[in-house]
Formats: structure tokens, C-alpha cells, sequence
């Protein structure tokens, strides 16, 4: 009984100093109650003070950022599960804005948009957070886009070529492979120092699967972020998802480095905003988006460009994604975002069905940048290819109709064809920049003008192991290599044309 007194009296002595020291000076709380909430967003009263996306906390647990500010009341989007929110509840303002964690942790994880891990594996422990929402970067801090990013898609390499910093946006109807072509170029990178940020945004949840397994089988998921904003995943998670993958890619360009960001895509994007803004009674516009959907798209894509070396050097390749319908370009969202970047991939639905694959519309596809940043040892190789290309598809048009050619139209219908077969090519398949040198030079020297064109295929298949064998020093060839030395142009010239002999005189699938 007695110890049981003295500790009574030692807890008495602790608590009395504790309330001596405590703080008795009045705290002024400010607080603000839901009045209205329903489909992701939802109506606050009673705090005054709040500023425009910051960041607020629900009774509850759940987060929300204000958008829209009023006189009386302040709009806002749910980042949770609006079902644990109801009228009443109580919401305290941060006086933050939404923040997403940055760093080494997050590569090889697939996270929410607000950074938590989505995996099912260790909680995440951020070197630092960042703001979702950050000025892009300034005109001096720029510098000039001159390091190819190599797909590893002959056709884009060639052709339409991307830089490190651009932004090339992938346009097409639905089905047409946008997201495998993103994918294929992400895979690429594992041969690279390119880190990948891939942001999903209001895609079904088998997509999103399929494109994280084809990574861990075929790339270097240790090297790549992916941020994922179901379909199922509440608007504000969907809204934010592209800002915050952004970021994160963003605390690696200021190290120095280069990143490739895909936001897949812009078009769910905006139909997300547009459903947000008519919640929040803001005044629709055109095909009901609200006014400021270019501003949505455009200070996002502005923070893709390649630093200036006080700034780090690092740089921040975009490659959005856009569907249209029936092949329209002229849709609102897809002028706004061709307005917005630096070129276009256009996949036409035509050549999908024709088993073309990619099915890049090489005419309406375009590359403001990247011709100045094409690899040089691919360039000299590829100077004439885009204009044989497109010769031949208007010979063909008159073909189709049983005209008579002369011997020189044959020839330049023969060799485009060719080309149009060795620009298909298999998904999970991305090329090196030794054989793409290769199927180049086959191209220009007329090598595979003899090969019958359905044993083209075979040429491309056998390509990498026989040059491993006969020209092992073209596999060694990558983006910063110098143009081909004549020695080194005529040793490839011949062991092409000697694989070419090969396949031309191989028995055929029937014959076999």
C-alpha cells in the first residue's frame, strides 16, 4: 500500500510540472465544416483564410486540395475514398500545398498520386517531397536539344527523331498502339542511362498490368517509376496523377540526369478536368471543357526540356498521349496538344488493320526537334529515306490500278516496299543502334532490292547474330558514335550483301 501511495505521489509531482511549463496563452484554431460533397468534390465552409491548392485535411484522414476558391464557400477535390465523407465533417487548412515524396526509393515502384506504394511492398522513405505544381523551368536555364533518345523503333529513329528534352506527342485512334509504342521505348532504355516515369492515367487496371509486367520482363524496372491513376481511383488521384509523376522525374533532371517521362493519356486527362470543373459549376466552354484547358496541359508539358550546364545538364524527354476519334486531328484536345509540343507520331488506324506495326503515318507524322539531334552516325544513312518513302506511296495509288509501269517506277516501288518492311517491326523487340545502322545501309545500297520481299523478315531476324559474327564492332555503335569511316562503311557493305545472298537463296516455307 505504501509504494503504491509514493507512486501516486512521484505521478502527481511529474504532472504538476508538466502543467507548470505548458503553455496557457490562447490558440486560435480555424477550422471549416462540409456542407455539400458528392462524385470527388466537395463544398467547405469557414475557412476564410485559404489559399488556392492548398492543401486540406478532412476528419477522417481524408486529403483534399482547394481549386476554386469563392466568396462564401471553397470548392475542392477529394486525393481519397469520398466514401468515408459526409456533410458536417469537420476540415483543417495545412497551409500547404499537395507535396509528393522524391528519390532513389521510388525506382522499380509502382505508387498512387500522392506517392503511396501501390505494390504491396515496403513503405517508401523519401530522401525529400516536392510541390505537384512547379513553374517550368525558365528560357536561360534551358539549353539546345542535341542527344538523340533512341527508341529503338526503326521507323522513329529514322524518320522522326526525338531528343533528349523534347516533347513528341503519340496521337491515334484507339487501339492503334500508342501505349506499345511508349512501351517499346521505355523498354529501350535498358541498354541506357535514361530513367523511366510512367503515368497512367484513368487506364483499366489490366492495362496498367500488362505494360508494369512487359517492363519486368523485357526493360529494367529498377530504373523506372510507374504512377498509377486508375480508372477506378477517385478523380482527384486521376487529376493530379500526370503533376505528380512529373515531379518525381523532375528531382532527378536537377541531378544531372536524364529522364523519359509517358503520360498515357492526356486525352482521360482532360476529360477528368472537364468533369471536375462542371462539378464545381464552373462555365463550360467548347465541347464543355472549362476555359483554362490548354493552361492544364500547358504548364505541364512547358517542364519537359534539357537543362543548361549551371543548371545541371540534366534533361526531360515527354512522350504524351492522345486519342482521337475516326482519325480527327483536328479535335479540340489533340489541336491543343500538337499546338503545345514539339511534333507528332500519328499511327493510323489503316495501317493497323493492313498488320503494319507500328503503324506510324510517316507523312503526318513530324519532329520539330529532333532532326538536329539525330544520332550522326544514323543521319548521313537516313537523309533520303522519309522521301523514297513517300514517293513510293504515291507510285502505289496509280499501281492499284493494274496501270502499266515502266522498269524505273518498278524499281522505286520494289525498293519502297522494302522499306515499308523493314519499318514493321514486333513489340518487345526495340532494336540497338548497330543494327538499325545496318538495316539502314541495306536500305540505301539497294542490298535488299534482290532479297524477295517475304524473306525480308528473315534478313531482320538474322541480322543481329550475323553481325556478331562477320562485323561484331557494329553492335558496339550507340547515339554519341561518329558517321562510319569508309573502311568501316565497306565491311558492313559486304557482310549485308553476303547475308543478303543467304536469305535470297534459302529455300521458302513451302519449298521446305
Amino acid at each position: 500500500m505504501d509504494r503504491v501511495t509514493e507512486e501516486f505521489k512521484q505521478w502527481v509531482a511529474q504532472s504538476r510540472g508538466r502543467l507548470g511549463r505548458a503553455s496557457l496563452e490562447p490558440q486560435l484554431s480555424r477550422i471549416g465544416r462540409i456542407v455539400q460533397v458528392g462524385d470527388g468534390v466537395a463544398s467547405i465552409e469557414g475557412l476564410p483564410d485559404t489559399r488556392l491548392d492548398e492543401l486540406l485535411e478532412i476528419e477522417g484522414g481524408v486529403a483534399a486540395q482547394a481549386v476554386d476558391l469563392g466568396e462564401t464557400t471553397i470548392g475542392c477535390v477529394l486525393l481519397g475514398e469520398a466514401a468515408a465523407v459526409a456533410a458536417g465533417c469537420v476540415v483543417h487548412g495545412t497551409g500547404d500545398v499537395v507535396k509528393v515524396p522524391v528519390g532513389e526509393a521510388l525506382l522499380g515502384r509502382v505508387v498512387d498520386a500522392l506517392g503511396r506504394p501501390l505494390d504491396g511492398g515496403e513503405p517508401i522513405v523519401p530522401e525529400s517531397t516536392a510541390p505537384v505544381e512547379r513553374p517550368a523551368p525558365s528560357i536561360v536555364d534551358r539549353a539546345l536539344v542535341e542527344r538523340p533518345l533512341a527508341t529503338g523503333v526503326l521507323v522513329i529513329d529514322a524518320a522522326i527523331p526525338l531528343g533528349r528534352g523534347q516533347r513528341e506527342l503519340i496521337i491515334g485512334d484507339r487501339g492503334t498502339g500508342k501505349t506499345a509504342l511508349a512501351l517499346d521505348t521505355i523498354i529501350n532504355q535498358r541498354t541506357s542511362d535514361v530513367i523511366c516515369v510512367y503515368a497512367a492515367i484513368g487506364q483499366k487496371a489490366s492495362s496498367v498490368a500488362g505494360v508494369i509486367d512487359a517492363v519486368r520482363r523485357y526493360g529494367a524496372p529498377e530504373r523506372c517509376i510507374f504512377v498509377i491513376g486508375e480508372a477506378d481511383a477517385a478523380p482527384g488521384l486521376q487529376w493530379l496523377t500526370p503533376y505528380s509523376a512529373c515531379t518525381m522525374a523532375e528531382h532527378f533532371v536537377e541531378a544531372g540526369r536524364d529522364v523519359l517521362l509517358v503520360l498515357d493519356d492526356l486525352t482521360k486527362h482532360a476529360a477528368v478536368h472537364r468533369e471536375i470543373s462542371l462539378l464545381l459549376r464552373r462555365p463550360p466552354g467548347r465541347e464543355a471543357y472549362p476555359g483554362d484547358i490548354f493552361y492544364l496541359h500547358s504548364r505541364l508539358l512547358e517542364r519537359a526540356a534539357k537543362l543548361s550546364p549551371e543548371r545541371g545538364g540534366g534533361s526531360l524527354t515527354a512522350l504524351p498521349i492522345a486519342e482521337t476519334q475516326a482519325g480527327n486531328l483536328s479535335a479540340y484536345i489533340p489541336t491543343n496538344l500538337i499546338s503545345i509540343t514539339d511534333g507528332q507520331i500519328y499511327l493510323d488506324p489503316r495501317l493497323f488493320y493492313e498488320n503494319q506495326k507500328p503503324a506510324v503515318d510517316v507523312g503526318k507524322s513530324v519532329s520539330r526537334v529532333g532532326g538536329k539531334a539525330q544520332a550522326a552516325v544514323v543521319k548521313p544513312l537516313a537523309e533520303s529515306l522519309r522521301l523514297e518513302y513517300a514517293q513510293f506511296l504515291e507510285l502505289e495509288v496509280f499501281t492499284r490500278f493494274g496501270t502499266l509501269v515502266d522498269e524505273r517506277t518498278r524499281r522505286v516501288i520494289e525498293h519502297g516496299r522494302r522499306i515499308r518492311a523493314v519499318f514493321t517491326q514486333p513489340q518487345y523487340a526495340p532494336l540497338c543502334v548497330g543494327e538499325e545502322v545496318a538495316l539502314l545501309m541495306a536500305l540505301a545500297e539497294r542490298v535488299l532490292d534482290e532479297v524477295p520481299l517475304e524473306r525480308v523478315d528473315s534478313f531482320r531476324e538474322r541480322l543481329r547474330d550475323w553481325l556478331a559474327v562477320q562485323v561484331p564492332e557494329a553492335l558496339t555503335l550507340d547515339d554519341r558514335s561518329s558517321p562510319l569511316s569508309e573502311r568501316a562503311s565497306a565491311k558492313l557493305r559486304s557482310a549485308l550483301t553476303a547475308l543478303a545472298q543467304t536469305v535470297a537463296g534459302q529455300p521458302t516455307a513451302q519449298g521446305a
